[in-house]
């Protein structure tokens, strides 16, 4: 017989400075699988500015990246407790930018980029935050297709989305496009696509244009 307990759970995050909370953009940045947070705030450092504060969470599951020792990644989820772990990551994603805002005596702008598995993690949870994201970018990935669309027209109703994607990223299937392609053409909003001349990575000149809004 299964049953499930919750309890109090210890998840880090990375900052790209220590906060003066003076900051007028939060920029909510999700790692991709395999990855870990401490290096992939690190791709951001180009950008990072006394009035810009970027916040990296870490997936709180872990793993071996080959075999059973060696360089360890971390995952949003699995297979396994699928619906257990997305339930999981709202709440850490809730209370780490929650506890963040509320130190702002005036609020900073919020902006979610997310790579990778990152992106799909990113909808999921901006789809149903209460708080007001002013960017989402989806880079390497796309919306989650178990998202609800009826939240997520609502939640982004003022929000740009963006999609950043490499001309000759390996791991974006033909049907991942359509399936996303169908899901962009059910949420009925305009969709800012940028393509780069690359895999399935950062470009450090697209993501300028992006962070700094330069269009």
């Amino acid at each position: 017989m299964k049953q499930t307990i919750r309890f109090e759970y210890e998840a880090q995050y990375h900052l790209s400075q220590e906060p003066t909370f003076d900051e007028e953009e939060i920029w909510l940045v999700l790692h991709g699988y395999g990855q870990l947070a401490e290096f992939f705030v690190r791709k951001f450092h180009p950008f990072f500015s006394p009035k810009r504060l970027f916040v990296a969470p870490e997936a709180t599951n872990h793993h071996y990246r080959q075999g059973f020792q060696g360089r360890v990644g971390a995952n949003w989820m699995t297979r396994h407790e699928r619906e257990t772990a997305i339930a999981n990551n709202h709440r850490f994603l809730d209370a780490l930018l929650g506890q963040i805002l509320d130190k702002y005596p005036s609020k900073p702008t919020v902006h979610v980029l997310g790579f990778s598995q990152g992106a799909a993690t990113a909808t999921r949870w901006a789809s149903r935050w209460q708080g007001k994201i002013a960017t989402l970018v989806l880079w390497a990935g796309g919306f989650a297709l178990d998202m609800s669309l009826e939240c997520a027209k609502e939640a982004f109703a003022e929000t740009q989305l963006i999609l950043a994607l490499g001309d000759r990223d390996e791991l974006i299937t033909p049907d991942q496009l359509q399936k996303q392609e169908d899901l962009i053409s059910s949420l009925n909003k305009e969709i800012l696509r940028y393509s780069f001349a690359g895999g399935h990575e950062l470009d450090a000149e697209l993501l300028e244009k992006i962070i700094n809004q330069k269009k």
